[in-house]
């Protein structure tokens, strides 16, 4: 059970963290909704009630994305409370060491991840991708509006598969153009539709298009691929728009391409590490303030936090890059920025408790 000491740190830290994380939602919102092309696009097609629900969530998506920043920001300016109001000293004086003070807000921060990480990030994702989904081949903003490219292979088979229009989830395509890279008797192919079955595509009729003579009907053409259902879902959506569930089932099912399950093995790990990213984070705040000197400034004390902050935000940052494009390993990627940040907090701590800092 919690003691008083616990409740009294674990509501100064929680309202402080609290009050930064809606200050830097409202800013976020604020920002989300200068987008007026992508409000007026949802409010004309579903409402402007809809649209500012897309703004809100949209906001709620990348203030999960600034956590770290903001619990270590937050935690800061709770600590400073405590040691203006002296408490910080009083329970040093009782014998409490800093570990019993860190028990109750790093468990409660844990199970809090837990619920942003699975719940809030779920919500999110699940009402952004109905109302602004990312639109299909414009998650790297290089290709032509309203077309997806696919290249495929399957031995010594390789090919580019462009289509116009697509079902949920990629299964079927339409407005399909083959281009072979491999040699083939025919380098261009022509379809209304293409759907993925079990190990290729499949052109119920297409035009045949080669460069020796004209144009001629083909029926029933099948063209092998390696990629699996679960994969071509993942290559015409972005990661960003599937939640923590829908990622697991799809590697549960497989993908064959190294860079697709790298980058959907990165956003699954950074979900479940999330708790061990704002734990770090945590103790940073608690490693660079909560130290017991008579004369503690403030000012240097927030600056040092902003700085830290960015730090953790960058590297974070960073190190998502890397294992999303399969430069690290996604799950070093994933914990490693948090494990650091918790050895650097752990250490910081233990050398004040010591008295050599």
């Amino acid at each position: 059970m919690m003691s008083r000491i616990d409740r009294l740190v674990l509501m100064r830290l929680a309202t402080r963290i609290a009050a930064t994380v809606f200050i830097f939602y409202g800013l976020i919102a604020l920002i989300e909704s200068l987008d007026t092309w992508r409000f007026n696009s949802v409010a004309d097609a579903k409402g402007v009630g809809m649209a500012v629900l897309m703004v809100a969530m949209s906001a709620v998506r990348w203030t999960i994305k600034t956590l770290p920043v903001t619990v270590l920001m937050g935690a800061i300016l709770g600590l400073i409370d405590l040691k203006s109001r002296h408490e910080l000293t009083v329970i040093k004086a009782s014998g409490i060491s800093i570990w019993r003070v860190l028990r109750a807000p790093v468990l409660f921060l844990i199970v809090i991840s837990f619920f942003i990480a699975l719940g809030a990030e779920t919500i999110s994702t699940q009402i952004n991708r109905e109302l602004a989904p990312t639109p299909p081949g414009q998650a790297a903003q290089l290709t032509p509006p309203g077309e997806t490219w696919l290249e495929q292979k399957s031995g010594d088979t390789h090919y580019v598969l462009m289509a116009k229009g697509m079902s949920p989830g990629g299964a079927t395509m339409s407005g399909v153009t083959i281009f072979y890279l491999s040699e083939n008797d025919v380098p261009r192919l022509e379809a209304g539709e293409a759907h993925l079955e079990d190990g290729y595509w499949h052109l119920p009729s297409a035009l045949a298009r080669t460069a020796d003579e004209a144009a001629y009907q083909v029926y029933d053409v099948k063209i092998p691929t390696s990629s699996t259902a679960a994969e071509i879902r993942l290559k015409t959506a972005s990661t960003e728009d599937m939640t923590f569930f829908e990622l697991a089932a799809l590697l549960q099912r497989g993908v064959a391409d190294a860079e697709v399950r790298a980058a959907t093995t990165m956003r699954l790990i950074k979900l479940l590490a999330l708790p061990l990213v704002l734990t770090g984070s945590l103790l940073i705040a608690f490693a660079f303030t909560a130290g017991y000197k008579r004369h503690t400034q403030m000012g240097p004390a927030v600056l040092y936090g902003m700085v830290l902050g960015f730090v953790v935000f960058v590297i974070t940052e960073m190190a998502e890059r890397g294992g999303t494009t399969s430069v690290l390993d996604p799950v070093f990627a994933a914990v490693g920025p948090a494990l650091v940040a918790i050895v650097i907090g752990v250490t910081v701590l233990l050398y004040k408790e010591d008295g050599r800092i």
